[in-house]
């Protein structure tokens, strides 16, 4: 789509609740080491509100996965404190409010599709008809109908990775905790799951943490970018995003769209000269 053919932009609508899912304060996370301890994160402060779309952003290894996984509790806090929904980080996820995806898929290969969704439902004590039940139902969100009986072995890379997000959906969490998903995947195959998960947001409207190093997927996606400093991990910058609520990909030819990924590519920058 040319940019003279991309329609005007639609007013953006304010559908974020406000109500917190998750509180972050002067979090920071050292890991002790042999010769000298790693700062990984210093001094977090973050709030995220249900409804939210929020990318983290930053240089590898600057703590973008370290902050997510300390919301869902796989990694603990050095100092600082985390609330989620109102309660520990831990507590949250006693009481199943994430859905976790991650780089790789993690698809389980002598498992068909269903028997890989249904998985975590069984585990949880679901009847085996609840579990194949709800497991349809989230496979048809994002488009896998059809594929129940496939082994992950005869699907794409992308297919796969549609798996684990119905996999991660299939309990009902609150939040959606997504670790660069698509970082490996083909382009074609990257903007058409982008457009996908974009939609299923929309619908949804659940709260999405997402990590990424792509600067057009971060803005494409989000409702506000987080971005972040090389290690120590801190956030240089929080953009909200002034885009239309629904987007579509000739949105990225748009000069609002390029302005946005310039103040973040400009934070960015920042970031690295601090």
């Amino acid at each position: 789509m040319n940019t003279s053919e991309v329609p005007p932009l639609p007013v953006a609508s304010p559908l974020v609740s406000a109500r917190l899912a998750v509180q972050v304060r002067n979090a920071s996370v050292i890991y002790q080491a042999t010769d000298s301890p790693v700062h990984a994160l210093a001094g977090i402060d973050l709030d995220i509100h249900e409804g939210e779309f929020v990318a983290l952003i930053g240089p590898s290894g600057c703590g973008k996965t370290t902050l997510m996984r300390v919301i869902a509790d796989l990694e603990k806090t050095s100092a600082g404190q985390v609330l989620v929904n109102g309660v520990t980080p831990h507590e949250a996820r006693l009481a199943r409010a994430y859905g976790y995806v991650f780089q790789a898929p993690a698809l389980f290969p002598w498992r068909t599709v269903l028997a890989n969704v249904t998985l975590p439902l069984q585990i949880q004590g679901r009847t085996k008809t609840d579990s194949k039940a709800i497991a349809l139902a989230h496979l048809a969100r994002v488009g896998l109908t059809g594929f129940e009986g496939k082994y992950p072995w005869q699907l794409s890379g992308g297919m796969q990775q549609r798996v684990s997000i119905a996999r991660a959906l299939s309990f009902e969490p609150r939040i959606l905790m997504m670790d660069e998903p698509f970082g490996a995947l083909d382009e074609i195959t990257r903007d058409r799951l982008n457009e996908q998960l974009q939609q299923l947001w929309q619908r949804e409207r659940r709260t999405v943490v997402f990590v990424t190093h792509s600067i057009a997927e971060a803005v494409y996606l989000a409702t506000r970018i987080v971005v972040m400093s090389p290690r120590p991990g801190r956030i240089v910058k929080v953009i909200d995003s002034p885009l239309p609520d629904e987007r579509y990909l000739g949105l990225r030819d748009t000069p609002a769209f390029i302005e946005v990924a310039h103040a973040v590519r400009e934070a960015l920058a920042v970031g690295h000269h601090d």
